[in-house]
C-alpha cells in the first residue's frame, strides 16, 4: 500500500506543468514521512536523491528551532572603513604597542580621517598575525604535546529534530579519541565517568583541557584534580583555544555528519564507532606528515589496488593485493 501510494505521489508531481516548481512543502513533507515509518523507501524513490532528503531534514531542523526561538532578524552594521584606514591602523598598532584607540583616533583625525574612535578600537583586536610567533607556538606544542589531552561536546540533531550529545576525549600526540559516548540528557556525574574510562590504570596526562560548558559543574573539574591531572579551562567564547578537539570534531561533520541522519541514540553510537575506526587505521592527516593516529604503513609499489569500503562505502581505504 505504501508503495502503490508513493508511486502514485511521484505521478502527480510528473503531471505538474512547471519543472522547477515541480516538487513542493507537501512532497517534501510525505518523502521525510517515509523515511521515518517505512524502510523499503528507497525502492520506489526515482525523483528526490538521499542528498536531497538529508537537506531536506536540515532545512527542517532549522526552521523548526526558528519558529521555537522565534528569532529576530539582525540589522546591519555601518559602512565599512576601507583597506588604506584599516592597515593604517594596522601600522599603528605594530609601531606604537603602548597606544589605545582614543591616540590612534587623534593620529587619524589629524590627516583627516573621519572614522569613530569605536570602530578603531574593533580593528585594534584584527591586525595581521606575525608568522614567527606561530612557529614558536607549534615548536611549544610539540615538545609538550604527550601531555595535553582534551575534551568537548558537539550536538547532533535526528530525524524526528531531538538533540544528542556527542563527548569526546582526544590526546594531542597522536590525536587518537581515547574515549566517546552519545546521550541524551548529559550530567556532570556522567561525564565524570566517561573521564575516568578514558585514563583506566593511571595512564593519564598532565593537563587536560576542556571549556567552560555549564555541563561540567563542579563535579568535573574535582573529578580531575582527583585523577592528579591539572585541568585547563579555555577562556569564554575563545574555540580556537581548544584547536584539536574543534578541528575534529569538523572533520567528524565533514566526512560522516552532514551526509546522515540519525535516527536515535544507537543509530549515531554505531555510525560514529565505525567513523573513528577509519579515523584511526586509515585517514590520513596532514598534520602527521600524511600518517594516521594507529600508524598506517605504506605498502609495497607491486600488486592490483582494491578499494576496501568504510564507515558504509562513505569513505575508502586503497591497499595494493598480491
Amino acid at each position: 500500500m505504501l508503495e502503490n501510494l508513493a508511486l502514485r505521489q511521484q505521478l502527480a508531481v510528473l503531471k505538474r506543468k512547471h519543472p522547477r516548481t515541480r516538487i513542493g512543502p507537501h512532497d517534501k513533507l510525505f518523502w521525510i514521512a517515509a523515511i521515518r515509518f517505512w524502510s523499503g523507501w528507497k525502492e520506489t524513490l526515482f525523483l528526490v536523491q538521499p542528498e536531497t532528503a538529508s537537506r531536506w531534514h536540515k532545512a527542517g531542523f532549522r526552521l523548526y528551532w526558528t519558529m521555537l526561538c522565534k528569532a529576530r532578524k539582525r540589522v546591519g552594521g555601518g559602512t565599512r572603513i576601507s583597506k588604506e584606514i584599516r592597515e593604517l591602523i594596522f601600522q599603528m598598532v605594530a609601531q606604537n604597542p603602548t597606544w589605545g584607540a582614543p591616540q590612534i583616533h587623534g593620529e587619524l583625525f589629524m590627516p583627516g580621517f573621519n572614522v569613530s574612535e569605536t570602530t578603531i578600537s574593533r580593528w585594534m583586536r584584527r591586525p595581521p598575525k606575525n608568522p614567527e610567533l606561530a612557529k614558536r607556538w607549534l615548536t611549544f606544542l610539540r615538545n609538550h604535546r604527550e601531555a595535553i589531552a582534551a575534551m568537548d561536546f558537539f550536538t547532533v540533531p535526528t530525524l524526528t529534530f531531538n538533540v544528542l550529545y556527542c563527548f569526546f576525549v582526544i590526546s594531542h600526540d597522536r590525536r587518537r579519541i581515547l574515549q566517546f559516548n552519545v546521550t541524551q540528557h548529559p550530567t556532570s556525574a556522567w561525564i565524570a565517568n566517561q573521564i575516568r574510562d578514558a585514563f583506566p590504570y593511571e595512564s593519564v596526562p598532565n593537563f587536560l583541557l576542556f571549556d567552560h560548558d555549564a555541563k561540567y559543574g563542579f563535579e568535573v573539574p574535582a573529578t580531575i584534580r582527583a585523577m592528579k591531572i591539572t585541568p585547563l579551562q579555555t577562556s569564554v567564547g575563545c574555540p580556537w583555544q581548544n584547536g584539536i578537539a574543534e578541528r575534529w570534531v569538523g572533520s567528524c561533520r565533514r566526512d560522516l555528519l552532514d551526509h546522515v541522519n540519525p535516527l536515535n541514540e544507537r543509530h549515531l553510537k554505531r555510525l560514529l564507532s565505525e567513523y573513528i575506526f577509519y579515523y584511526h587505521d586509515d585517514r590520513t592527516h596532514l598534520g602527521m606528515g600524511k600518517g594516521t593516529p594507529a600508524g598506517r604503513a605504506p605498502v609495497l609499489p607491486r600488486g592490483r589496488v582494491i578499494a576496501l569500503p568504510r564507515v558504509g562505502g562513505s569513505h575508502h581505504r586503497y591497499d595494493r593485493v598480491a
